[in-house]
C-alpha cells in the first residue's frame, strides 16, 4: 500500500511538472511571439514576459526582433549612360510584425533573405539606372540610398511583416574598361575647375595690386603736397625771420653777409676774383685800410 502511495505521489507530482512546463513558457525582451492553434494564428504579436498555453493543443513560435544584417551579393549596375558599376551594399533589417513575418516566411530566416535580396537589388538597380556616373560619384552614398530605403521599407512592411531600417553602400568600384576614361574625365574636369579658379584668383590679385598702385600714388601725392606746404611755410617763416634780423641793424648784417662771402670766396688754394677795385664786393676790405694806404 505504502509503494503504490508513492508511485501515485511521484507520478502525480511527474504529471504536474510535465503539465507546467508545457503550460507555461516565457517570451525573451529581443523576442515577439506568436500562439498556433494546429498552425493556425490565434494570438498575434505577444510581448515579453511569462505566458500560458494549452499544452498539445497550442504551439509558440517566437521570432527575434532585434536588428539584422543582410550582407547582399556584390552587383553591377548599369547608369543612365549606360555605363556599369559593381556595388557591394547591406541591408539593416527588423520583423515588426510577427503574424504576417510568420505568414510569409513560416519563420525561417534563410527565407526572409531569399524575399529581401531580390528586392533590395531591384531597387538598387532602379535607383542607380535613374542617376549618371558623375552623380554617383558627387552624391554622398547616404543621400544615395534614402530613395530607394524609403521605398523598400513600406513594401517589406506590407509582404513580409519586416522593416527595411537602412541601405548602405560599402563600396562602388568601376570596371577596369571605364575605369581609365572615368579618370581622365574625371582629371580634365579637376584641371579645368583648377584653371578657372586660377584665372579668378589673377583677376582679383590685378585688382587688389591696382588698387594698391592707386592708393599709393593718392598717397604719394598727399604726403608730396603737404611736404611741399610745409617747406613753403618754413621758408616764409625763416625769410621773416631773416628779415626781422635784417630790419633790426642793416649795416651789421650787411657786414656779416660780406664777411661770409670772404670766408666762401678764400677758403681754397689759389683762389683768383676779377673784379674792378673799386667794386662793392671789396667795400668792407677798403674801409678796413688806412687812407695812407690807399
Amino acid at each position: 500500500m505504502i509503494n503504490n502511495r508513492s508511485l501515485l505521489i511521484v507520478g502525480g507530482l511527474a504529471a504536474v511538472a510535465w503539465l507546467a512546463s508545457n503550460s507555461l513558457y516565457v517570451v525573451d525582451e529581443t523576442e515577439r511571439a506568436v500562439k498556433l492553434r494546429f498552425g493556425e494564428v490565434i494570438e498575434e504579436n505577444i510581448q515579453p514576459g511569462l505566458h500560458a498555453k494549452i499544452p498539445i493543443a497550442q504551439t509558440i513560435r517566437k521570432f527575434d526582433t532585434r536588428l539584422l544584417t543582410l550582407d547582399t551579393d556584390t552587383s553591377r549596375y548599369l547608369t543612365l549612360e549606360q555605363k556599369a558599376v559593381i556595388v557591394d551594399s547591406y541591408v539593416k533589417w527588423q520583423v515588426i510584425n510577427p503574424t504576417r513575418y510568420y505568414e510569409a516566411t513560416a519563420g525561417d530566416e534563410m527565407m526572409a533573405i531569399r524575399l529581401i535580396q531580390p528586392r533590395v537589388d531591384e531597387s538598387l538597380r532602379n535607383e542607380f539606372g535613374r542617376l549618371n556616373l558623375q552623380e554617383i560619384i558627387a552624391e554622398r552614398r547616404d543621400d544615395l540610398m534614402t530613395g530607394p530605403t524609403a521605398e523598400l521599407d513600406e513594401l517589406m512592411r506590407e509582404e513580409l511583416g519586416v522593416a527595411i531600417r537602412d541601405i548602405r553602400i560599402k563600396r562602388i568600384d568601376l570596371p577596369e574598361d571605364v575605369s581609365a576614361a572615368v579618370f581622365e574625365r574625371m582629371r580634365s574636369e579637376r584641371e579645368r575647375e583648377a584653371r578657372e579658379w586660377r584665372a579668378q584668383g589673377q583677376e582679383e590679385a590685378e585688382r587688389i595690386r591696382a588698387n594698391a598702385d592707386r592708393r599709393r600714388q593718392v598717397l604719394l601725392a598727399q604726403a608730396n603736397e603737404r611736404a611741399e606746404t610745409l617747406r613753403g611755410e618754413g621758408d616764409a617763416e625763416a625769410a621773416a625771420i631773416f628779415s626781422q634780423a635784417y630790419g633790426q641793424d642793416q649795416e651789421f648784417f650787411a657786414f656779416w653777409r660780406s664777411l661770409n662771402a670772404y670766408r666762401e670766396s678764400f677758403s681754397g688754394d689759389g683762389n683768383l676774383l676779377v673784379l674792378e677795385p673799386d667794386s662793392d664786393f671789396f667795400r668792407y676790405l677798403r674801409s678796413a685800410v688806412p687812407n695812407s694806404a690807399e
